[in-house]
């Protein structure tokens, strides 16, 4: 597979590339790889988040809820976009809340990274930490996610799938699709 960073070169003062889809699809490890293949900082708004609280997200969630866990997520979240020529990977349920979505889209470019059932079934039980799969199946609540999210993930700048390949794969096509997407974005 040809080098698709061509045109992707100077990426210092490129807006923000925002990582969205469910726990599991690889946000993080994608963001990672993604990043160092790009010779950009990488950012997991989860990890920004237990920083500015003091405690794990799992804490933030049982000690003060769920809408406490997503007010500290929003407030990080737009921090992280003031700056340009980084990646960003987001919690799954980031893109679900319509200010960070409107601000996602006006400073950044979000990139879904989509998963199967099964694919997010496996990968998600490899450790824990996911406080909305502790209560109940995870297979149904995965579900019960998809049903819900991948609508509004939809309204992504790109879309890749990630299934069963190596990251390397993925990552490539990812750098690709940012490739393209830049290069149409320079021709307006």
């Amino acid at each position: 597979m040809a080098d698709n960073t061509a045109s992707l070169n100077d990426l210092k003062d490129i807006k923000p590339i925002v990582l969205i889809g469910l726990m599991g699809a690889g946000k993080s490890r994608i963001g990672r790889e993604l990043a160092a293949k790009l010779k950009l900082p990488f950012v997991d708004a989860d990890d920004e988040i237990v920083k500015a609280a003091g405690c794990s997200v799992s804490d933030i969630f049982e000690l003060y809820g769920e809408t406490a866990f997503r007010d500290v997520e929003r407030k990080v979240i737009f921090r992280l976009l003031e700056d340009r020529g980084k990646i960003i990977s987001t919690g799954g349920g980031a893109f679900m809340n319509e200010d960070i979505r409107r601000f996602v889209a006006e400073r950044g470019i979000s990139v879904w990274l989509r998963a199967k059932l099964d694919v997010l079934v496996e990968r998600t039980g490899r450790r824990g930490g996911r406080p909305l799969l502790e209560k109940g199946d995870p297979k149904a609540i995965l579900q019960g996610l998809m049903d819900e999210r991948y609508p509004v993930y939809g309204g992504a700048d790109i879309i890749i799938d990630t299934e069963d390949v190596s990251v390397d794969v993925t990552v490539n096509e990812a750098a690709a699709a940012l490739s393209s997407f830049v290069a149409k974005r320079e021709q307006k």
